[in-house]
């Protein structure tokens, strides 16, 4: 465990975590076999490694969104498949340090306590999401705070708040989203959920421009299009426009005016084509295409953190892992 300043949900990792998961072989070095860990906080902003990594396993925030379960097993899909890439000239595992995981044991056996049937069931899974975000908010704004760039995977978009609120503080200062996603997020303040991360970071004033990447027609309410139409900080590409463009030029354009300021990347994989998600589709963008929107924010200097969200694995999918294993290390390079 980390011994200095630790936050208690955090279970940090040591190589014996993950080494039985690494599949040796001679003559080879695997991405996992040098990947770099701490002990204390305190030394965090001395280590050589520019990124920072660390899974949400959970699925709370959806279930509290009227969704499905299932984000909570994204985290050692992806962990299984990054520690088994390749060493090489393009895969430097030394840029990397592999901080752990949120132990969210203790909140999930709480929302599988809680009865469906009871009419506050929606209410009280927020007030368990609000617990998480205070834990994501506080271990994000330490690692930027130390000069780092947080990568965090797994769980639902709901943790999109506590990413733009630990930033903004570290930073001191709101800064910018680019969200690529089929959704807004925006919906209502009630209870939290993860279909609201980016209004409550609105309302605490943490978040400033926010772009929405991918935005679908169908399931946008016109009170969302309203709002963000009269808004001058919100802005979307609609996914029905960019599908007859160059997406990748289209992307480039919005990432630039996101990029003036110091920003978040966010990625909710039910914008891409049939992905395992919380809201799998049979539209959007494919893989390839947004291993290129990652791998052109991960260049920009003023890119904060990068958030992969709402994945939701089958048992035994190693696809899936491959797939955001591909994305971690496209943003790293």
């Amino acid at each position: 465990m980390v011994k200095s300043g630790s936050m208690r949900a955090l279970k940090v990792y040591s190589f014996k975590n993950i080494e039985k998961l690494i599949s040796t072989r001679k003559g080879e070095t695997k991405f996992g076999e040098k990947l770099q860990f701490i002990s204390e906080w305190d030394t965090l902003k001395d280590q050589k490694a520019k990124y920072v990594l660390f899974g949400i396993p959970e699925d709370i925030g959806v279930r509290a969104n009227h969704g499905k379960a299932g984000t909570s097993g994204a985290w050692m899909a992806a962990l299984k498949s990054l520690v088994n890439i390749q060493q090489n000239r393009f895969n430097k595992p030394e840029s990397l340090l592999l901080l752990g995981e949120m132990n969210c044991g203790e909140w999930m056996e709480k929302a599988s306590n809680l009865g469906e049937e009871d009419p506050n069931y929606h209410v009280k899974l927020g007030d368990l999401v609000k617990e998480i975000d205070e834990q994501v908010s506080a271990i994000v704004e330490k690692i930027v705070a130390a000069g780092k760039i947080p990568i965090i995977l797994g769980g639902g978009h709901n943790n999109a708040f506590g990413n733009i609120k630990g930033s903004a503080k570290a930073l001191k200062k709101p800064l910018n989203v680019i969200n690529i996603d089929a959704h807004t997020d925006l919906r209502q303040l009630e209870h939290r959920h993860s279909g609201n991360g980016f209004s409550y970071a609105i309302k605490g004033e943490y978040l400033k421009n926010y772009h929405v990447f991918g935005l679908q027609k169908n399931y946008t309410p016109e009170y969302i299009f309203q709002e963000m139409e009269q808004s001058e900080t919100l802005t979307y590409s609609l996914a029905e426009e960019l599908f007859s463009e160059d997406v990748s030029e289209r992307f480039s354009e919005e990432l630039e005016k996101i990029a003036q300021a110091d920003f978040g990347l966010e990625l909710d994989c039910d914008a891409i084509t049939g992905f395992p998600s919380s809201a799998v589709s049979p539209s959007g963008f494919s893989v390839n295409a947004v291993r290129r929107f990652i791998s052109m924010a991960g260049k920009k200097e003023n890119c904060h953190y990068f958030h992969i969200c709402e994945a939701s694995p089958t048992e035994n999918d190693a696809q899936t892992g491959k797939a955001l294993a591909y994305f971690i290390s496209d943003f790293i390079r």
